[in-house]
């Protein structure tokens, strides 16, 4: 089972990105298992058709000890295996805790052993690294950290911090990170900026993907652009992608 966990600053694409790599890697035979760390519990969508799930938050609340696996995992595109850990009402308690408590739910209930995922991922909001939002990280969870970021000025302050997280787990045997990928929007020196990124954590840009209409009409119609448009030449870059990670997982 090989476990990564992508981080990007809100609004940068970063669950579509998740959710094209979930269903590329099923469309490759892969069991996948994507849970998403955002509080608005909106990772898993395009795999779900739209649909919102009830989340591990919301099912702790509602059923306590007698939650079941089959109350908050579900099947979606390909038969990813779909997880929202959700969070509090806004204004209330601790968005990160929804995080815990959504990892710490499945362990105890057994996902990994009773589905088996070839690959997870863990989709968390990347604008705090704190508390409960690091946790995909430092706990032992993901093997890998990859960080979605654009050439914008505040989707590359967020990739640092994301990336200066990282490097301080790592001394501690957490997550490595991987790689940045980058989601274009068209802004000027995009491709030196993110490189320049990448080369500031010595690491890589290990993703390219443009700019790309085909993506926001697979997103109108709740499908991922691998699915929507398997040509698109971002559907081809979304899959070279999943193909490196398969090849890392396989190392």
């Amino acid at each position: 089972m090989y476990k990564i966990a992508i981080y990007g600053k809100g609004g940068i694409g970063k669950s579509t990105v998740c959710c094209n790599l979930s269903a590329a890697l099923a469309k490759a035979g892969k069991t996948v298992m994507q849970i998403g760390c955002d509080p608005k519990a909106d990772s898993t969508s395009l795999l779900q058709g739209g649909r919102r799930l009830p989340t591990v938050l919301q099912c702790t609340r509602e059923k306590g000890a007698a939650m079941t696996l089959s109350d908050v995992v579900y099947p979606g595109e390909g038969g990813v295996l779909c997880v929202e850990a959700g969070g509090p009402m806004p204004g209330i308690g601790c968005a990160g805790r929804g995080i815990i408590n959504a990892l710490e739910s499945l362990e105890r209930l057994g996902a990994y052993k009773e589905y088996q995922p070839d690959i997870v991922i863990y989709d968390v909001l990347g604008d705090v690294v704190c508390g409960g939002f690091s946790m995909p990280m430092r706990g032992g969870y993901a093997d890998k950290v990859y960080v979605v970021s654009s050439g914008e000025k505040m989707a590359v302050y967020a990739a640092a911090n994301i990336c200066m997280a990282v490097e301080h787990y790592r001394s501690r045997g957490y997550a490595q990170l991987g790689g940045i990928i980058l989601n274009r929007r068209g802004v000027p020196d995009e491709t030196e900026t993110v490189a320049g990124l990448a080369a500031d954590f010595h690491t890589a840009v290990f993703g390219d993907i443009e700019r790309s209409a085909e993506i926001a009409l697979a997103e109108k119609a709740n499908q991922p652009v691998v699915t929507a448009f398997p040509d698109a030449p971002a559907a081809q870059q979304i899959t070279a992608i999943a193909a490196k990670l398969l090849a890392e997982a396989d190392a």
